[in-house]
């Protein structure tokens, strides 16, 4: 069983906007076992978008619209698809009804004809009814095919998503079980992860597939399992996982429908041994910090950052001696060593990271390469650093620094 679903707006081809809404139905459809053969963004012009429905048609069994049912002139996906199976408008009651409900409740202006003319369907459709909106959904059946248009405001659509789309769906079809299982490892590229499990890779069964999914400082590993026996891909998945486990002790850090990340873990861990942690930021500018807080209870074991990205805020408010800097260089593991042991004393904290780098594209204050990083961890009894060549591109070499920062703490935290 395929779906395509087709996005409709000028909005998303110029790059206006970022389609989310194709994630989220691609996730719901996986979800009760049906893949996504194709997805398609379109204009809102109507010889494109009766083109990208008759391909569509010939592609998959499930068609799903989002986009193009406002209420002014450039929205044209209802009149479209009316056309499209030769079929024409005639008002719906109901969604009348729903729409005047709507904007008695929220609106509270006089209802304009755009709005009322909202209530206009294909006389072959049957409503979703949309109780946050006021345009509905469609849903039209033409042969062993399912065509179903939603509106492209995100909570809208999903909503009609979960509370309509799925449950007809699954009443009209029978679906195979689909189980995705994703595992977090961090510290170890693709090619050596790869090496380091080929074996039992190799030995997978042939109705279980697995792909990497690489990403700055860590790498998922997806297991994706399809059929009809749902006990049985539970069961191989699982015993599959037990087996992987052992080769990947010192990577793996969770899996990923925990919705955890190494600063959630990190968190944790620190909150169960009743620690503290402080940050002292060059060339990473707070983005360290920036990540820590993002986590709800932070305040709990974070305490605070100095981002002492200038060479005169390390010396006058991180107290890095000027010596230090005169004879290492303002980059280099002496600096980050002296950052680290003074924010963990300043804050008066149980650990603490500091990075120091050249980002680029230019030097800056040191003749260090572009690129090069320094990253040192402090505890209370003792610090060390690290130094690192993270490449030219200046996003690249700060997102770099700061997931190796983390995989850095976290190895040291969980000695204890």
């Amino acid at each position: 069983m395929q779906a395509e679903i087709i996005t409709i707006g000028d909005e998303i081809l110029i790059g206006q906007i970022v389609d989310t809404n194709s994630a989220f139905i691609s996730r719901q459809l996986n979800k009760i076992g049906v893949s996504v053969y194709q997805i398609t963004s379109v204009q809102d012009d109507k010889q494109h978008i009766l083109q990208a429905l008759q391909e569509a048609e010939g592609n998959a069994d499930i068609i799903i619209v989002t986009g193009g049912l406002g209420p002014t002139k450039d929205d044209i996906t209802k009149k479209t698809i009316a056309e499209y199976f030769n079929d024409t408008l005639i008002q719906d009651q109901a969604v009348l009804t729903n729409i005047e409900n709507i904007w008695k409740k929220y609106v509270k202006q006089t209802l304009a004809q755009v709005n009322i003319d909202q209530a206009l369907m294909p006389s072959k459709a049957s409503v979703l009814m949309n109780y946050y909106g006021s345009a509905p959904g469609m849903w039209i059946e033409k042969g062993n095919k399912t065509f179903i248009s939603l509106p492209g405001v995100p909570f809208e659509m999903e909503a009609l998503i979960q509370n309509e789309v799925l449950p007809k769906l699954k009443e009209k079809y029978k679906f195979p079980f689909i189980l995705h299982k994703t595992l977090l490892t961090y510290g170890i590229g693709e090619s050596k992860l790869a090496a380091k499990i080929e074996a039992w890779e190799d030995n997978l069964p042939e109705y279980i597939k697995l792909a990497y999914l690489p990403n700055l400082g860590k790498v998922r590993l997806r297991l994706s399992a399809k059929g009809q026996d749902k006990n049985k891909i539970e069961h191989e998945i699982k015993r599959q996982i037990e087996l992987l486990l052992p080769q990947i002790k010192e990577e793996f850090v969770g899996f990923e429908d925990q919705d955890i990340s190494l600063q959630a873990i990190i968190g944790e861990k620190l909150t169960q041994l009743n620690k503290t942690l402080a940050t002292a930021e060059s060339c990473t500018g707070g983005k360290i910090a920036e990540q820590l807080t993002a986590i709800s209870g932070a305040s709990a074991y974070y305490k605070g950052s100095i981002v002492s990205y200038a060479t005169h805020a390390k010396v006058n408010v991180l107290k890095v001696p000027q010596r230090i800097i005169d004879k290492y260089s303002v980059v280099s593991a002496e600096v980050a060593e002296s950052m680290a042991k003074n924010v963990l004393d300043i804050f008066q904290t149980d650990y603490a990271i500091a990075t120091t780098g050249n980002a680029g594209p230019t030097k800056g204050d040191s003749d260090t390469d572009v690129g090069t990083v320094y990253i040192a961890i402090a505890s209370k009894d003792k610090v060390f650093s690290e130094k690192f060549s993270f490449g030219n591109h200046r996003t690249k070499v700060v997102n770099k620094a700061v997931n190796k920062a983390f995989e850095m703490l976290q190895k040291e935290i969980f000695k204890n």
